[in-house]
């Protein structure tokens, strides 16, 4: 019998139909073609399963015993190709049951969930989400295979491959952090005050350098940084009780703001703002359910996005 490779896989249709009719002519009028075709069609079975498929008797064609053994595997495979095919269901986030899954940094975690999990109690309240921690290496393997739905971040740390679809979502702009009473800083700090103060960094990697330490080496400069964590979580509060310096993302700052009494300042050094994006694989483009998911995040998005920067 051939294998997979050799085997043309357009023949099982042609399969499927002689074997309900066990006639040529009735087959060839199923699938509005000439007999002369069908019969062309019926050799070609022949030599791709080495075997006659279909035999003249005395009361007509019958199948061979391998035919009559593929019959059922070959239906079933049709019916299940043809399901495929259909357009996808309509999703109905009021009764889905539906998991989705995200990978995000605790900054987009901090921004995105909390409106993100009330939208969801509002019109998916069977819906579950699970959110992972975004890792060094790309998850790509993760999106292609479901496993994972988006990938939420910034664009250019994540740099994803240029064929999965990359959508912003809302632009960011670094700011710093000092606690409200600070003794020396009261207001917009200059290059000098700030590289005089000490400094907290979150590093994830737990590398000693930031994006603001490589601008700062550019221009033959260093600032004292005498605390690393991994993470936001505990920064602002071990900064809203110390003399340091955090400097973070403008709108994480102002969450922080909301919470602790800290002031948020601009940094005295040019950079660029940030693009926080979206990522997922193309395969799940027309999925309906995936596309509503997008929509929830993009909503959300667009509403941060257009609060202004204030710095």
């Amino acid at each position: 019998m051939a294998n997979l490779r050799t085997f043309d896989l357009n023949l099982l249709l042609a399969f499927d139909i002689l074997m309900r009719e066990r006639n040529v002519t009735r087959a060839a009028e199923c699938m509005f073609v000439t007999q002369s075709a069908m019969s062309h069609t019926l050799h070609r079975l022949r030599q791709q399963l080495n075997d006659p498929v279909l035999v003249k008797s005395p009361v007509g064609m019958q199948p061979s015993a391998l035919a009559l053994a593929l019959v059922e595997p070959v239906r079933s495979l049709l019916q299940e190709m043809e399901r495929l095919l259909e357009a996808p269901q309509a999703f109905d986030p009021a009764s889905s049951q539906r998991r989705f899954t995200i990978a995000a940094t605790d900054y987009m975690e901090l921004l995105i969930l909390p409106e993100l999990s009330e939208l969801i109690e509002q019109s998916a309240p069977g819906v579950d989400i699970h959110v992972k921690r975004t890792e060094s290496a790309f998850p790509l393997t993760q999106l292609e295979n479901g496993s994972l739905d988006v990938v939420l971040g910034f664009a250019s740390v994540l740099n994803p491959p240029a064929h999965l679809h990359c959508e912003h979502l809302f632009m960011d702009r670094m700011a710093c952090v000092v606690r409200q009473d600070h003794p020396t800083i009261k207001a917009a700090p200059s290059l000098e005050e700030y590289l005089a103060a000490t400094h907290m960094l979150i590093s994830r990697t737990g590398d000693k350098l930031g994006v603001i330490d490589e601008k700062l080496l550019e221009l033959g400069l260093e600032r004292r940084i005498n605390f690393i964590v991994p993470h936001f979580l505990s920064a602002p509060l071990i900064v809203a009780q110390s003399n340091m310096i955090l400097s973070l993302p403008y709108r994480l700052a102002i969450a922080f703001q909301k919470l602790l009494p800290l002031q948020v300042l601009p940094v005295p050094v040019s950079l660029p703002d940030y693009d926080l994006a979206m990522i997922w694989h193309p395969l799940w483009e027309k999925d309906p359910a995936h596309a509503w998911l997008r929509e929830q995040i993009n909503i959300i998005g667009r509403n941060i996005d257009a609060s202004e920067i204030r710095l």
